[in-house]
């Protein structure tokens, strides 16, 4: 999102491939508009290096053998300004390049061992297919990632066609738009998984669609591949290492590695034969994985809705007068349940209750006890569904005031000489209720930031003024502090709904100041 167009800077639509093993250099085409090459590139995170070609669109990504595996963020930048973000993941497993002709299920592309097929659905009509040697009993999991983590525009299909041309499984929105299916052979044989898609922006064609910014990675492995953690909350980063996973050809006793995510609440768990990586929450209070006795908040708690939809029912010891805030996670980490939760007092009277805002959401209430005594939290499924892969995470606990910053745009065009006006979104939760200075961070000399008063009281915004009289194009960032207490600092962050992602990484650019006009 730009909030203003007065320059022509660098686009990128998509990378091909659009990831990539660590420890392995790969040469990336990045499609888009370059008016000037060599761009320069930015990178979300540590471990991951771009470099341009010599060949206009061509990058060269070196991903370091520590790397953590995930999502980075690319954006070129140049005289004329930057691009918007586009991603890049780091995966275990080793790649392999599509090659085509593969559209025929009798005539796959061959893939031989676990690994990530790095493939595009490149025209209108395009089909790829892959054959997998498999094992009586053996399990095969195959997963693409195309619009949810790569936001290619597609919503795709995974077929499992044997031999003969049957379909023996298949798979349309497992995760988002995406499609994942565990397949176990009935015989020994070669089984081929095919993908095609539609367009993720539903139109009147009635077609298999593609094009150059169509690019997925589809994971294949009959190795381990986790679904979700057994636990999903705990207490320290380094208990996160030792969690149990819940999924496919996972053996006892893998040995994980655990890396604190940059919002510090959560950690990533990786394994370099795991294909997948997994979230949990990283809490400051107890955590449990079955319901204990005397549960006092604050805590967070791991359950499944079982098969059935029955609701589960977690007695809280609460306090009169004392709030609390009751949320609960599913969607989030990649779970299947769109929880309702609902609170019952010592009665079993309903006296609060709440179902996701949006669908394939998580739930969030807050109420307050009006007795001492046992209060009941009961948590089920919208739709009333149930079965493995319904878990969710409890947290039951005083509403902690707190707040988040965003802004409207992540990049910012100046005119030279002229006033930016920056308004900056102050979003106030759990009762906080103190003054946010809100400053600049990184910017470069020339640029001059103050604050502008409002025209009207208003403690949900602060608005910031940014003026250069010099040619810039520089990250920067916007930063909240709160008198007297450093805990409290945060960083603002642009919401970017089409890559559904919010960015701390802000951009400016300003040309050169026009001459003076000549005086008649």
């Amino acid at each position: 999102m730009v909030n203003s167009a007065s320059a022509a800077p660098p686009t990128v639509t998509h990378l091909y491939p659009g990831g990539a093993q660590r420890g392995t250099t790969v040469e990336v085409v990045a499609g888009g508009a370059f008016e000037q090459w060599p761009v320069k590139l930015a990178v979300s995170g540590a471990g991951v290096t771009v470099t341009p070609g010599k060949d206009k669109g061509k990058l060269s990504v070196a991903v370091a053998k520590d790397a953590v595996p995930g999502v980075y963020w690319l954006r070129a930048h140049d005289a004329e300004g930057a691009s918007g973000l586009r991603p890049f993941v780091v995966g275990t497993l080793p790649d392999v390049a599509e090659k085509e002709p593969n559209d025929d299920a009798r005539k796959p592309q061959v893939v031989a061992g676990n690994g990530v097929v790095n493939g595009r659905l490149e025209k209108s009509g395009d089909v790829d297919c892959f054959g997998v040697a498999l094992k009586k009993g053996q399990t095969l999991v195959a997963s693409l990632d195309a619009h949810s983590g790569l936001r290619s525009p597609v919503d795709a299909v995974l077929q499992v066609v044997s031999a003969d041309g049957f379909v023996l499984d298949e798979n349309h929105d497992f995760r988002g738009l995406d499609p994942q299916l565990a397949f176990t052979a009935p015989t020994d044989g070669t089984f081929a998984v095919r993908v095609f898609a539609f367009p993720s922006a539903p139109d009147s064609s009635i077609r298999f669609f593609g094009s150059e910014a169509c690019v997925y990675r589809l994971t294949l492995t009959t190795g381990p591949f986790a679904d979700h953690a057994a636990a999903l909350a705990v207490p320290k980063p380094g208990d996160a290492a030792t969690v149990a996973l819940e999924g496919w050809n996972v053996p006892k006793g893998l040995r994980l590695e655990a890396a604190q995510d940059s919002d510090a609440r959560h950690a990533t768990l990786f394994a370099p034969e795991l294909a997948n990586t997994l979230r949990v929450r990283v809490e400051k209070h107890a955590t449990f994985a079955t319901v204990p006795a005397d549960l006092k908040p604050p805590f967070s708690l791991t359950g499944r809705v079982a098969a059935g939809g029955a609701e589960v029912l977690v007695p809280v010891e609460c306090k009169k007068g004392q709030a609390l805030s009751v949320q609960v996670e599913s969607r989030a980490y990649g779970l299947a349940a769109n929880p309702v939760v609902r609170v019952l007092d010592a009665a079993k009277k309903q006296v609060a209750r709440a179902e996701p805002v949006k669908l394939n959401g998580d739930t969030a209430l807050t109420f307050t006890p009006q007795a001492d005594g046992p209060h009941t939290v009961a948590v089920s499924d919208l739709y009333g569904g149930g079965g493995p892969r319904f878990g969710f995470l409890l947290r039951v606990a005083p509403p902690e005031p707190d707040y988040e910053l965003t802004v409207a745009a992540d990049r910012f065009t100046l005119e030279p000489g002229k006033p930016l006006a920056v308004p900056v979104k102050v979003v106030r939760k759990g009762g906080f209720a103190k003054p946010v200075e809100v400053a600049a961070e990184g910017l470069p000399a020339g640029v001059t930031v103050g604050v502008t008063p409002p025209a009207k009281p208003d403690p949900n915004t602060v608005t910031l003024s940014l003026t250069t009289d010099a040619p810039v194009v520089a990250p920067f960032r916007l930063v909240g502090k709160v008198k007297d207490d450093p805990a409290l600092t945060r960083t603002a962050v642009a919401p970017l709904a089409d890559l559904d992602h919010a960015t701390p990484d802000l951009w400016i650019t300003a040309g050169t100041a026009p001459p003076p006009k000549k005086k008649k």
